[in-house]
């Protein structure tokens, strides 16, 4: 019984391994980052040193404080993590397929990156709603709180009182964005791979902790821009006139660019770069660290 199904899962799994790896390290960066973030957001409110905020974190509301939200972060690396980095594998084979087995171009890496940003976009989109949700519920006048109890109920009630498209509301930005974020991110790292590797002459784990920290750098400088835009209008406000100052994103962008040059889209860099470029580079780690095991195990 169990030989005759052993060829047929050694089809799948090939094509699923990207996938479940790319979603595994996604989620153990995120059980990783997500403190770090609970912190910071707290400083952000004026709560004190990192020091402080984690002290009374810990005697006033528990460790359980920590991980508020995490059903929602983890779902949203379980589609989005599990879609990009997967996808990315997929094409980036298929294409070292098609350029006869030969490391492939800058621009061809880059092209699949983008294109593994749009669909893990896509896909995990709506878990990005519900996190947002979740996350703004606290903040609305106790009537209107939609009082989520966690990411799946989220989901089940926007369908059910909004329909099926509105789990996509807003996805342009944001796909948007990860396209750019991906871009920057997937290609810089396997390029950053094979410099280092190949050109000097680096063992395995400087390799992986020097191109993935390259990575989460160009994570954060090509997704700044898009990002500060999609912020400009999520919080612009109407004049006196009821006129908005922006009719949309590339129009934000073009005054921002005429008003303060390149440069104002950089604006809060050090503090993105801090906030992208651990998770970038704890994914990477761990999915290094999870294609070893499975060497090991021999999957």
């Amino acid at each position: 019984m169990g030989e005759e199904k052993k060829p047929q899962s050694a089809g799948v799994w090939p094509t699923v391994k990207p996938f479940v790896n790319g979603g595994a390290s996604g989620m153990l960066a995120t059980c990783v980052i997500q403190p770090i973030d609970m912190i910071k957001v707290r400083i952000q409110l004026g709560q004190g040193s990192a020091g402080t905020v984690t002290k009374t974190m810990l005697k006033n509301e528990g460790f359980g404080a920590f991980y508020k939200g995490l059903s929602a972060g983890l779902l949203r690396q379980a589609t989005y993590t599990t879609a990009r980095l997967g996808s990315f594998r997929i094409l980036t084979n298929k294409a070292i397929e098609a350029n006869d087995g030969k490391p492939l171009p800058l621009y061809q890496k880059a092209l699949c990156g983008l294109t593994a940003g749009a669909i893990g976009a896509s896909v995990g989109s709506p878990a990005d709603l519900a996190l947002i949700r979740m996350q703004a519920d606290a903040t609305l006048p106790a009537a209107q709180r939609r009082n989520y109890t966690n990411a799946f109920q989220a989901l089940y009630r926007i369908v059910a009182d909004e329909g099926v498209l509105a789990l996509w509301k807003g996805a342009g930005p944001t796909v948007v964005r990860a396209m750019a974020l991906n871009m920057g991110m997937l290609a810089s790292y396997d390029q950053s791979v094979e410099f280092f590797r190949d050109a000097c002459g680096l063992s395995e784990l400087p390799t992986v902790i020097g191109a993935s920290t390259v990575s989460g750098f160009f994570a954060s400088a090509c997704s700044l821009p898009f990002d500060y835009v999609k912020t400009q209008i999520q919080k612009m406000q109407p004049d006196a006139q009821g006129k908005y100052p922006y009719t949309g994103s590339m129009d934000c962008a073009m005054k921002t660019l005429k008003a303060g040059g390149p440069f104002k889209f950089y604006t809060g860099f050090p503090v993105y770069c801090v906030r992208i470029a651990p998770h970038v580079m704890m994914t990477w780690i761990f999915l290094n660290q999870i294609q070893k095991l499975e060497k090991k195990v021999g999957l």
